[in-house]
């Protein structure tokens, strides 16, 4: 059976299709089947990325590994039971199309609550959140009081992945291993910064989960996303000499990776 990944928040703008592209493209030159699915379907940006790049690759007559983009099949509604959500029945047809000959299925959620998010979390091996370094993305995953020190609740996205969780175990799955990933860390000291590390710290043994690093802010991935292209690829097109912005960023995929602890992934890159 394919191992499940979502990738997904309640927020815009974390990176979740960045680190989306970042790990299916990094698991498709490893060697792994990856098929994906996005389910934002309006905006599809992670749709557009890989679309991106096939149109790139084709254009410049490469053939680089890939993940693999599916769409969500139709359903007819009058094949619906009384009460049945005909959202839940596209997923679930989609991964069980999927899951036989696939290593990984990654699935990117839309940056907002919807039904197909909700039954995605709860299919989740891996769960991976992208957070930006700081309390108004904070304020996704629980509530603070007005200093930032003291945790006074969980949020509403916390208690979806709380659902998700009892749900698989209901079901008798194996539980969501869920990582939240830091983006957009500054390399200097803050105070803002050293109250965001102590909070996620003591949120993530309250509510169960792992932390990971992520991306720092940089130009080269608005660069790479019209060409569908990431980190891993940029040797490939001809970039001879990765200057150290380049390198750095590969070696923060590389901690990602490895922080991740996929079963079956050996990181050689």
């Amino acid at each position: 059976m394919a191992h499940i990944i979502v990738v997904g928040n309640e927020k815009g703008g974390a990176g979740k299709s960045t680190v989306s592209m970042h790990v299916a493209t990094a698991l498709a030159r490893m060697g792994h089947k990856t098929s994906v699915l996005d389910l934002d379907l309006r905006q599809r940006t992670f749709g557009r990325y890989v679309d991106n790049r096939k149109s790139f690759l084709a254009s410049a007559e490469l053939d680089l590994p890939s993940p693999e983009m599916h769409e969500l099949p139709e359903i007819e509604a009058s094949s619906l039971q009384p009460g049945e959500n005909i959202y839940d029945h596209r997923l679930s047809a989609a991964v069980a199309e999927l899951e036989p000959t696939s290593d990984f299925i990654l699935i990117d959620c839309p940056g907002s609550h919807t039904r197909l998010s909700q039954v995605a979390h709860s299919l989740a091996d891996t769960l991976i959140t992208p957070l930006n370094d700081s309390f108004i993305d904070f304020d996704l995953l629980a509530r603070t009081d007005a200093m930032g020190d003291k945790i006074t609740g969980p949020s509403v996205y916390s208690e979806m992945v709380w659902n998700a969780r009892q749900l698989r175990a209901q079901a008798g799955l194996a539980p969501i291993d869920w990582i939240v990933v830091r983006n957009r860390m500054g390399a200097q000291r803050m105070v803002n910064k050293d109250k965001m590390e102590r909070a996620i710290a003591n949120l993530s043994k309250r509510i169960g989960f792992r932390i990971a690093p992520g991306f720092n802010e940089r130009v080269i991935f608005r660069e790479l996303f019209p060409r569908g292209l990431t980190l891993l690829d940029l040797k490939d097109i001809g970039v001879k000499q990765l200057n150290i912005s380049n390198v750095a960023a590969r070696q923060e995929l590389r901690d990602l990776m490895k922080a991740l602890d996929l079963p079956g992934v050996d990181i050689n890159f």
